[in-house]
């Protein structure tokens, strides 16, 4: 069976991020997932500050937790600040708790 886009993010939203206690997807983290050859995952993410002090530890738990869906091979997490993470990316949700609305 195949996975899809929308397993891969449902996997990441797993992964909370320690300092604000939302998960990666809620907070407008995950800019993208491409799926390659129907068992190759890229995720394309951002940080929300290029100095965050997790940033090694987020990328890995976002691998480990994509490579947790059935049918996966291979993860890639590639990091970008382009565009750079605002408050504004998050969810409605997120955006009232961090008081951006």
């Amino acid at each position: 069976m195949a996975f899809t886009e929308q397993d891969i993010y449902d996997a990441i939203s797993t992964v909370i991020d320690p300092e604000v206690g939302f998960n990666l997807v809620e907070m407008g983290l995950i800019y993208g997932v491409e799926i390659k050859d129907e068992k190759d995952v890229i995720v394309t993410m951002t940080l929300s500050t290029p100095s965050c002090p997790l940033h090694e530890m987020l990328m890995n738990w976002t691998k480990e937790a994509a490579m947790k869906v059935e049918g996966v091979e291979s993860v890639v997490a590639n990091l970008t600040f382009d565009p750079p993470w605002t408050p504004e990316m998050a969810n409605d949700d997120v955006k009232k708790k961090l008081g951006a609305v």
